[in-house]
């Protein structure tokens, strides 16, 4: 049993690395451009080699070594590049993502099957339609992310160890997230211990905003992306139950219905074994229907093409 990762770019090949150096499984490596990924595969073995670590990365151009994959990572398509949102990369990679999700249903349709190409919450609805594997187990990555650098924004401004650092991300993978203050924490106590209004305020439009700002200094995220991967990966690998937020399918919670959108959720060896609905206020829920409003309109534009 092994994690196939399709898409063998910069964020592909980090999620490889992450997954590898945590000693998940062996990880195919899968892309369209001959030599790529076997590339990738080389220079990670040779790093994994001298850590000791015995996972096996291997680079394939051929879909049909996705079969019996335990999970399937979906990073293919067209990155964002300086001035774009994630939704500028709709129809250019809703045909590449349900081109790859018609391949996974022929090779590998009991995968967990965990997206990560933008624009997140549509990329995630369509490979669940495309695949019809069943909802518990297709989720998307963008909150995760979303959180690493909501945490490290309180770290910067508390000075309190990462460590202790305890908080949420929900909502659009996008402008309409939500960096949800009231339910963070430092030590299990509430960042409006340590961090004054306008401080959690700035917090909060850093949070939003940051994304944007690293690709136009280096062209893209990586890092923090494969690490994400990797935790939402482990935690279902090693049945750890984890609450984590993530882009799922919701049939009814927070009221919304055929819609996928991030929410915290339990992630244990069946996939999302539990969405968590928060109570929100006037404010946090004026933004998560941004959210739906601007997902549910991705979803329509796909559906017409």
């Amino acid at each position: 049993m092994t994690i196939t990762v399709v898409g063998s770019g910069k964020v592909g090949a980090s999620v490889a690395l992450n997954c590898a150096l945590r000693e998940l499984d062996d990880i195919i490596l899968l892309d369209v451009i001959e030599g790529l990924p076997q590339g990738e595969a080389m220079d990670i073995n040779h790093q994994l080699s001298e850590r000791g670590i015995d996972s096996k990365i291997k680079g394939s151009n051929t879909y049909e070594d996705m079969k019996n994959s335990d999970f399937i990572v979906l990073v293919a398509g067209m990155g964002r590049k300086t001035g774009m949102t994630r939704m500028d990369l709709l129809k250019i990679n809703a045909s590449i993502v349900k081109d790859v999700a018609t391949k996974i249903l022929t090779h590998a349709k009991n995968a967990t099957l965990v997206v990560v190409t933008n624009p997140l919450d549509p990329m995630t609805y369509l490979a669940l339609k495309t695949t019809k594997i069943n909802k518990n187990k297709v989720l998307g990555m963008g909150g995760m992310l979303d959180l690493s650098r909501f945490k490290s924004f309180i770290h910067d401004a508390s000075g309190c160890s990462r460590a202790s650092i305890q908080a949420m991300v929900i909502s659009e993978h996008g402008e309409n997230m939500l960096p949800l203050i009231r339910f963070s924490s430092i030590g299990g106590l509430p960042i409006s211990e340590f961090l004054s209004k306008e401080q959690c305020q700035k917090i909060f439009e850093k949070t939003k905003k940051v994304a944007a700002e690293v690709i136009a200094l280096k062209g893209a995220t990586v890092y923090a992306p494969g690490n994400a991967v990797a935790t939402m990966i482990e935690s279902m690998k090693k049945n750890k139950k984890q609450v984590i937020p993530v882009s799922a399918y919701l049939d009814g919670e927070y009221g919304i219905s055929d819609l996928c959108l991030g929410v915290p959720v339990v992630l244990g060896s069946n996939g999302i074994e539990k969405i968590i609905e928060l109570e929100l206020n006037e404010f946090e829920r004026k933004i998560f229907d941004l959210g739906v409003t601007s997902v549910r309109e991705a979803i329509n534009l796909i559906n017409q093409k």
